[in-house]
């Protein structure tokens, strides 16, 4: 079973260390790779080169994600070189998002472009991560439309997905279902957000088209003003869905830490993953 752990670039000073502190603790669970997010139109670049750097040099595999939203080929190249030369053999191909206030029309291109570039650059040393979405993506048309983006990025080269995070496992057993329907046959990992507040949680899924549900919306709001208990509550709800999603088939699982141990470390442990 493959466990992966996902951070961003640290921003504040003495960061790197802080992070470092993390790693250290969720090391003990023996993850396959340690991801590094990519900001809005390339505004983490040099923050995400760093915290590669600083990863592989702790000698963890590290993979950086990398986007097409505001990149040219040249810097694409450029930090793919970077990357090949760290001893990277992992990337997360991503559409990524436009600087604020550019918009999404003004995407010319997606993932899938960027697979294509990947592979015309660097052919097949790098093992691909794709996003998928159980959930649909918030832009897209219909299901059936969001598959087929999907289905068109695996076929131009990626290896495997991560999924975006939800707390509906349902849905991702439909959108495996669907997926194998069409033909799709790379691991899918379902992505996992470690609930520990009510209203980032509840912010941060509207933005990005992940469903709360009504159940779960309602226990949080009432536990708002006890961090210990919607702590432990958040806990228990993200175990019980890791275990089911594990029971019926899930190839392993994707934390997104937000560069954080404690909430997903309780997770690990309650699933007995480690030495």
């Amino acid at each position: 079973m493959r466990i992966s752990f996902e951070f961003f670039p640290p921003r504040a000073e003495g960061g790197m260390e802080s992070l470092g502190r993390v790693v250290d603790r969720l090391a003990a669970f023996s993850p396959e790779f340690y991801s590094v997010t990519y900001g809005a139109g390339g505004s983490t670049r040099d923050g995400t080169l760093d915290t590669i750097r600083y990863l592989c040099g702790k000698s963890m595999n590290a993979a950086p994600h990398l986007s097409i939203g505001g990149d040219t080929p040249e810097q694409t190249a450029a930090l793919l070189d970077a990357y090949d030369e760290m001893g990277v053999t992992r990337v997360v191909a991503l559409r990524g998002d436009l600087p604020s206030g550019l918009g999404r029309s003004r995407f010319a291109t997606n993932a899938e472009a960027l697979v294509r570039r990947i592979r015309k650059h660097n052919g097949e040393h790098f093992h691909l991560e794709v996003a998928a979405y159980p959930e649909v993506h918030p832009d897209a048309t219909s299901p059936e439309s969001d598959l087929e983006f999907f289905r068109r990025k695996v076929q131009a080269g990626a290896n495997s997905a991560i999924t975006q995070y939800f707390y509906n496992a349902p849905a991702y057993y439909d959108f495996v279902a669907r997926a194998r329907a069409a033909g799709i046959t790379v691991p899918i990992f379902p992505g996992i957000m470690p609930i520990t507040n009510f209203e980032g949680i509840v912010r941060f899924s509207g933005n990005c088209g992940a469903d709360v549900p009504r159940w779960i919306h309602k226990r949080l709001e009432s536990l708002q003003h006890d961090k210990g208990a919607l702590k432990a509550f958040g806990i228990e709800v993200v175990t019980r869905m890791c275990e089911d999603l594990l029971a019926n088939g899930a190839p392993g699982l994707h934390f997104y830490t937000l560069n954080r141990w404690g909430a997903t470390s309780r997770i690990c442990e309650n699933l007995g993953l480690g030495a």
